[in-house]
Parts: structure tokens; sequence; C-alpha cells
């Protein structure tokens, strides 16, 4: 087995101690020449364990006499974009496969539910309405899936827990998109809606065990619904 590249070890050392608060928002970290002395090691594989932590948006680089790298004050807002960033790219390089994909999503979503019942606000249910509103509306697939996705998170933000909202993210808006574009040809519109409604009712009425069913049921429909296009190009 390959061992890790120094590059990425330096990397992970240094988000290691971002992680633990040795390092903190703003702090300069040490110049290159002082990492390449601590690690014992090139300034060219600094630069790109350097690289590595910018990809992650840990830390930033400034020019000039008062430059250098510095620890990035993260946002939950930029965790989630960098999130969703990430899930898009493992699933569009085929790294994970199709019924992975949505046992995941479904699996993440119904942690939710016991929150989502118990937590939710009014803010939330208008939230799934609208998105239900433009899911029953004509519209082309673009627009049905922009809502698809927002009646998702809608869902998930009603649980008012920023970590399942992070963690689901990458969950609904990567991964709802790639299965709408699988298998839009062969999914129902008015079905996929008709379910949707009974898990709004079933949030509002708090009934857990009901929403519990309803995801299980989207879950089923999604997976027959990709292996019918898989068929169906198979005789192609």
């Amino acid at each position: 087995m390959p061992s890790t590249p120094l590059s990425t070890d330096i990397s992970d050392r240094l988000a290691a101690r971002i992680a633990s608060g040795d390092l903190v928002a703003d702090d300069r970290l040490p110049s290159e020449a002082e990492l390449a002395v601590q690690f014992d090691c090139s300034r060219a594989t600094v630069r790109e364990a350097l690289k590595r932590l910018a990809a992650r948006n840990l830390i930033r680089t400034r020019r000039g006499n008062a430059g250098g790298a510095f620890v990035n004050r993260l946002t939950f807002e930029a965790a989630v974009e960098a999130h969703v960033a990430t899930s898009t790219l493992l699933l569009s390089m085929n790294a994970v496969d199709f019924e992975t994909a949505a046992e995941a999503r479904f699996a993440l979503e119904r942690a939710c539910v016991d929150l989502a019942c118990r937590n939710h606000a009014p803010e939330d249910l208008s939230a799934m309405r609208a998105a239900l509103d433009l899911l029953t509306q004509p519209c082309d697939d673009v627009a049905f899936c922009a809502a698809d996705v927002a009646f998702h998170r809608a869902f998930v933000d009603a649980a008012r827990n920023p970590v399942l909202s992070y963690q689901l993210a990458g969950a609904v808006e990567a991964m709802q998109p790639l299965m709408n574009m699988i298998t839009f040809a062969d999914r129902d519109r008015t079905g996929i809606a008709a379910l949707y409604r009974r898990l709004a009712n079933a949030v509002r009425a708090r009934d857990a065990g009901e929403a519990r069913h309803v995801l299980t049921e989207l879950e089923a429909s999604m997976i027959a619904l990709f292996h019918r296009g898989q068929a169906r190009r198979g005789q192609a």
C-alpha cells in the first residue's frame, strides 16, 4: 500500500492543530522556511501542504511584507458550501454507486425525523409548502429539481440542528440533483409530490412513524426508477 505523501501528512497535522484550537482564526502560520525546517522537508512540499489547507478553506494566504498564511475564520455557510462541492465531486466521479448514495441519503434524512417532528417552526412548514407548490406547477426539469432540493432542505432544516443540516447539505444538494438527472425520464411528478405532501403533513402532525414510512417509500421508489432506467438502457 503506498504511503501518505508528506505534503498530505503536513496538511493533516496543521489541520489538527486548527481543529484543536492550538491555531485559532487569524493566527499566522510559521513561514514556509520555518515549516520546512520543522517538518524536515523542502519548501515545495510545504507549499503543496498549504495548498491543500487552502483548498479545504482552512487558511488564506496574503502577499507582501505582512503576508503569509493565516487561519481562516470559517463560517457555517462556507463549511456547507465546501461540503456540497466535495460531495458533488465525489458523486460526479462515480466514486459512489447510485444505490449506496441513495441508502446513505435516506438514512441521514430518517435521522432528522424525530427532531423535525418535535422542533419544526412555522417557517419550516411554510418552506416545505412553498416547495410543494412549485413541484406541482408546470415547469422544466431544472426548476423541478430546484424545488425538489428546496423541499428536502426545508425538511432537514426543520430539525433545527445545524450539525444535521451540515451533514445533509451534501446528501441533498449534491445527491438529489444527480438522482433526478439519472431518473428523470421515468419519474412520476404527481406521485413524488403526493409523497412529499404526506411527509409535510406528517411533520406538521408530529407523526414521526408516518414520516419515516414515507421516506422509506421514497427510497424504494428512487431505486426502482434507477433500475428501470438501467434496464431500458441495457435493452437499447
